[in-house]
């Protein structure tokens, strides 16, 4: 999902990205072919919105310029059903052609479906208008939902997963998130630290080179009691847990070879 050769480099120098924006219609050349800017201008409220790219061809992370949850919180909405609690997700849900939404601290990632005739360029305008057109109305964000809190560290806690819980705080969920996506902590047992994926990383069919290249090096790196990482999977998740064994098995016999 990441660039695999750079990932356990990324996540150790990890530093957030600023983007400068500016009152321009044209987008600075540097991020040019990744940065999209579209700018609305109305009496009620001035918002820059950005469209980022993320691995996952289906997803793209909306950067609307204020703040849509608190800092280091995130909310994944799966389908319509689970968007009851934010008025925000049930809107881009009436949009056709969305599939799931996920919300970060200062962004949306909106993942369409894998329909060839649903594409962004049809979608994108609907969804800046809803994005635009709902900061402006000064509705919450959330109203009954609850932003994910699993690495929390609890009292009842242990060493090695009060450490797991620090890992991914610190290194790797920044890294994920930069990326539209998170990585929740579901468990740990028997040395199997168990994640689950969200947001652009819940449908990318790579996000188990991510989980072996990337989280499980770092968790072994730092904790030496970690023996591997596994990836929880809903029912709903599109990519099957069968092709996931598929690809780690090549990944496997790819490492046997270069031995």
């Amino acid at each position: 999902m990441w660039r695999n050769s750079l990932f356990f480099y990324k996540i150790l120098n990890y530093a957030p990205k600023r983007v400068a924006l500016s009152n321009s219609f044209v987008n600075p050349l540097p991020f040019a072919k990744r940065f999209q800017k579209n700018i609305h201008l109305s009496s009620m409220l001035q918002m820059f919105v950005q469209t980022q790219e993320t691995p996952n061809p289906n997803s793209l992370k909306f950067i609307p310029g204020v703040k849509v949850l608190e800092t280091g919180q995130t909310i994944d909405f799966p389908n319509g059903q689970a968007a009851y609690g934010s008025p925000l997700a049930k809107l881009l849900f009436r949009i056709e052609g969305v599939r799931s939404i996920f919300l970060g601290s200062d962004f949306i990632t909106v993942t369409k479906s894998e329909d060839e005739e649903v594409n962004w360029k049809l979608l994108k305008p609907e969804i800046f208008a809803t994005i635009m057109d709902f900061f402006a109305s000064g509705l919450p964000v959330l109203n009954e939902s609850t932003p994910n809190q699993d690495t929390q560290i609890n009292e009842d806690d242990d060493e090695t997963v009060q450490m797991i819980k620090e890992l991914l705080d610190t290194k790797i969920r920044p890294t994920v998130q930069e990326d539209g996506g998170d990585i929740i902590f579901v468990a740990y047992e028997d040395g199997i630290v168990k994640l689950k994926m969200q947001g652009a990383c819940s449908s990318c069919p790579s996000s188990v080179v991510t989980l072996k290249n990337g989280v499980q090096n770092m968790m072994q790196f730092y904790i030496p009691e970690v023996l591997g990482v596994e990836q929880v999977l809903d029912e709903g998740d599109k990519v099957s847990e069968s092709h996931f064994k598929k690809i780690e098995e090549k990944l496997t016999l790819n490492e046997s070879d270069k031995k």
